[in-house]
C-alpha cells in the first residue's frame, strides 16, 4: 500500500486528514504534517522526511500539499526529487482525499498521480454546474 503525506499552511493538513478520517475512517500509512507560523522551512522539510519514513512500507509515498510553489510543496518537492519512490500532488482537495485513500492499494505511484487529478478536477464545480448535468440525465434533482 502506498503512504500517504498531507501537508500544508496553517492546519490545512491535519484538518483535512481528520475531515478524511470522519468519512472513511482511520487510514494505515498515513499522517499529516502542518506548518504554522513559527517553524521553518528546515524544520518542515525535518518534519517531512520522518513522515515519508514512517507511512513507506517499501511501496513509495505520495505527497499531498494544499497550494503549487507555497513551501510545504517546495520542501516536498525536495524529497520527491532525492528520492524515485516519492510523488508530490499539489491542489490537494477533499475530494481527492477521500478517493484516493480508497484506491491506494495494489497501484503504482504513476497510476495513483493520474488518477488523484482525475478526481480532484471531478471534485471541483458548482452547484449549477451539477444542475445542468442532472437536468439531461433525469429530471429529479434530489440527488443533489
Amino acid at each position: 500500500m502506498l503512504g500517504i503525506v498531507i501537508t500544508g499552511h496553517g492546519h490545512f493538513a491535519s484538518g483535512l486528514l481528520q475531515a478524511v478520517e470522519q468519512v472513511v475512517g482511520r487510514q494505515p500509512q498515513c499522517c499529516a504534517v502542518d506548518f504554522p507560523e513559527g517553524i521553518s522551512t528546515q524544520q518542515l522539510l525535518v518534519l517531512l522526511q520522518a513522515a515519508c519514513t514512517a507511512c513507506d512500507s517499501g511501496e513509495g509515498v505520495i505527497i499531498l500539499s494544499d497550494l503549487l510553489g507555497g513551501s510545504p510543496f517546495r520542501q516536498a518537492a525536495q524529497l520527491a526529487i532525492a528520492n524515485p519512490c516519492y510523488e508530490v500532488i499539489t491542489g490537494t482537495n477533499m475530494q481527492l482525499a477521500v478517493e484516493m485513500m480508497l484506491d491506494r492499494e495494489d497501484i503504482t505511484l504513476e497510476t495513483f498521480r493520474d488518477m488523484a487529478l482525475e478526481c480532484g478536477r471531478r471534485g471541483l464545480t458548482s452547484l449549477w454546474h451539477e444542475q445542468q448535468k442532472r437536468r439531461y440525465d433525469s429530471p429529479n434533482l434530489d440527488g443533489i
